[in-house]
C-alpha cells in the first residue's frame, strides 16, 4: 500500500494512496474468518460455519467492510505521518477520489483541521471607552414613569369632557353592514385614550365626550386586521360612557421608595434613585454593546487575525447561504440553476467572501473563549430558552425540546459564548465617568 500525504495549509491536508486488491482481499479473509466464529447460519452450529459460506451469504457487505478497513489504515497512517492529532480534526474525512480497478484502488482523502490562531495581545486591541452617562433628568423621568405605573385609577367627580390620557369606562357594540359581529361587544371596558388599543380612529372620537353620553363611532378596520372577515370593512360602534377615570397623583418621596424596595433596610428616595441610575446605565451599556461595540470589535478581530480556514467548513457555510437564497427564488430560477452548473457555481462564489468572514469569526470567538475561560453550559442554554418562551407565553419545556430536535442548541450556545466573551473584553475597558 503506497501512501503520500501533504499539508495544503494550516487547516487542510490531503492523503493519497494506492491500495492493492491483495490488501483488500486479505482484509476480507480476516473479516470473514472473524464473522464465521460468531455468525448464526441455518444448518450449521454457531462457530462452525465454513468461511466459504460466510463469503457467499454476506458477499458485497464483506467487500465494503474490507475496503473500509483499508481506508481507515490509509487515514491512520497518513495522520501519523502528518503529525496531526485526532483531537485537531474537524468533521469527517472527505473521500474525494475512489477509483477502483481490477488490481488496485486509487483514493484521495481530504482532511480538515482546527486552525491555529496567533491571538497576540488581543486585549490591547480593545479600546477604552467612557461608561454611558445618566442625567438627573433621565432619573426623574424614570421616577415619574414608575409613579404613574403605581398610581391607582380613580373616578373623577366633575363631569367634564374627556381628553387624551383619561381612561374611559365604556359599553360598546360594533356593527358591520348593520349586523353585529362576534367579539365586537363589551361592558364597562376601561380604555386609556391615546393607548391605540382599539382600531385607529376609535379613541380619537371619544375625546370631548362626557360621562353618561352615548355616541356612534365610525371606523375602518385595517386591511391587515387579524379577523379576515372584518379586514378593510367599515364599522359603526354604539358607545356609552359610564365613567371617566384618571391616575391619582403619587407623591415621590421616601415612602414611595419603600414601596418599590420592599425588604431593603433604610430604603429611601436617594437609594431608589441610585438603583434607577444603575438600571439606566445597564440599559444604555447593553444598547451600546449590542448595536455598536460588539459588532465593531468582532469585525476588528476578523480583519486583523489571519489564518487558514478548513475548506469544507467554508463550503458548508456557502451551502447554507445558497439554500437560504433559494427559499426566495421562483421555481423557474431554481430549475435554471439545476440545469446550468456554471451559473450555479457563479452564484455560489458570490457567497464565498461572507462565508469566509463568518467562519473566521466563529474560530476567533472559539479561541477567545478558550483564552478567557468563557463557557456556556447546557443548563444556561436551557434557562435562556425557558425565559424567552415564558416572556412570549409559550410552554418552556416544549420550546426547549423543539430547539433541541431541530439541532439549534449548538448555534444558540455559540451565540451566547460570543456575547459573553465580547462583553468580558469590553467590560475591562470601561472608564468611569
Amino acid at each position: 500500500m503506497e501512501i503520500k500525504q501533504k499539508k495544503i495549509d494550516g487547516a487542510n491536508a490531503e492523503i493519497q494512496a494506492t491500495i492493492s486488491m491483495d490488501k483488500v482481499n486479505d482484509n476480507l479473509e480476516k473479516i470473514a474468518k472473524d464473522l464465521a466464529k460468531t455468525a448464526s447460519v441455518q444448518g450449521f452450529r454457531k462457530g462452525k460455519v465454513p468461511v466459504a459460506i460466510i463469503k457467499k451469504q454476506y458477499g458485497e457487505k464483506l467487500v465494503q467492510d474490507a475496503e473500509a478497513e483499508a481506508l481507515r489504515e490509509v487515514f491512520s497512517k497518513g495522520l501519523e505521518a502528518l503529525e496531526i492529532a485526532n483531537e485537531s480534526l474537524i468533521g469527517e474525512p472527505n473521500v474525494s477520489q475512489f477509483d477502483k480497478s481490477d488490481d488496485k484502488i486509487e483514493v484521495t482523502v481530504k482532511v480538515a483541521m482546527r486552525p491555529e490562531i496567533d491571538m497576540g495581545a488581543y486585549a490591547e486591541m480593545v479600546a477604552e471607552f467612557d461608561k454611558p452617562e445618566v442625567t438627573d433628568e433621565e432619573i426623574d423621568t424614570r421616577l415619574k414613569d414608575l409613579a404613574e405605573q403605581q398610581a391607582p385609577l380613580v373616578d373623577i367627580k366633575r363631569n367634564r369632557k374627556m381628553k387624551k390620557g383619561d381612561t374611559a369606562v365604556i359599553d360598546f357594540e360594533g356593527f358591520v353592514d348593520g349586523e353585529a359581529f362576534a367579539g365586537g361587544k363589551g361592558e364597562n371596558f376601561e380604555l386609556l385614550l391615546g393607548s391605540n388599543q382599539f382600531i385607529p380612529g376609535f379613541e380619537d372620537q371619544l375625546i370631548g365626550v362626557k360621562r353618561d353620553e352615548e355616541v356612534e363611532i365610525k371606523v375602518t378596520f385595517p386591511e391587515e386586521y387579524q379577523a379576515k372577515e372584518l379586514a378593510g370593512k367599515e364599522a359603526m360602534f354604539k358607545v356609552k360612557v359610564n365613567g371617566i377615570k384618571v391616575k391619582e397623583e403619587v407623591e415621590i418621596d421616601d415612602e414611595f421608595a419603600k414601596k418599590l424596595l420592599p425588604g431593603q433596610e433604610d430604603a429611601n428616595l436617594e437609594s431608589l434613585k441610585a438603583q434607577i441610575k444603575t438600571q439606566i446605565e445597564s440599559e444604555k451599556l447593553s444598547k451600546l454593546y449590542n448595536e455598536e461595540m460588539k459588532p465593531a470589535l468582532l469585525e476588528l478581530f476578523v480583519e486583523n487575525f489571519k489564518f487558514d480556514l478548513p475548506e469544507f467548513v467554508v463550503e458548508q457555510e456557502i451551502d447554507m447561504a445558497l439554500n437560504k437564497a433559494a427559499s426566495s427564488m421562483s421555481e423557474d430560477e431554481i430549475k435554471e440553476l439545476r440545469e446550468n452548473e456554471d451559473k450555479l457555481n457563479e452564484l455560489r462564489e458570490t457567497f464565498r467572501e461572507d462565508a469566509q468572514r463568518s467562519v473566521r469569526a466563529t474560530f476567533i470567538i472559539d479561541a477567545l473563549a478558550a483564552a478567557e475561560n468563557v463557557k456556556v453550559e447546557e443548563q444556561e442554554i436551557m434557562q435562556t430558552i425557558y425565559m424567552e418562551a415564558m416572556q412570549m407565553g409559550q410552554d418552556p419545556q416544549k420550546a426547549y425540546e423543539q430547539y433541541k430536535e431541530a439541532g439549534y442548541l449548538p448555534a444558540i450556545q455559540m451565540s451566547m459564548v460570543e456575547d459573553k466573551v465580547l462583553s468580558k473584553l469590553l467590560n475591562a475597558k470601561i472608564k468611569e465617568a
